[in-house]
């Protein structure tokens, strides 16, 4: 069983920003989109962020070869850059599905148990 260090509990913007990298390769995966369309679906859903957050974010992403990117003309402006997955972005997206499925499980038992019943 892997242990999160209570040291990496206590940041919660580093805590945060690893989650939202996650949310962010989620929403991507349904199709390919431009940044603030990302931001747009992410608030949708509830996370309160905004594009100063999630901008970095991308480039994050995409530096570490987890997205492409392409620019493509926009009816309203300035040309847009869509985001898509690679494989390496599905790969890492399936791992964080699968390790945030397993700390929340965890979290869940713990922020539940009758700690006396133990």
């Amino acid at each position: 069983m892997q242990y999160i260090g209570v040291g990496q509990m206590y940041n919660d913007t580093q805590f945060m920003k690893g989650i939202l990298e996650g949310c962010i390769l989620k929403v991507l995966s349904s199709y390919e989109m431009y940044g603030y369309r990302a931001v747009e679906i992410i608030r949708e859903l509830g996370f309160d962020v905004n594009e100063a957050t999630v901008y970095p974010i991308l480039l994050r992403l995409q530096n570490k070869g987890f997205l492409k990117a392409e620019r493509r003309p926009s009816p309203l402006g300035p040309d847009r850059k869509y985001f898509s997955l690679t494989k390496e972005g599905e790969k890492s997206l399936a791992e964080f599905k699968d390790s945030w499925l397993r700390f929340s499980v965890i979290v869940n038992n713990v922020m539940e148990a009758e700690i006396n019943d133990l």
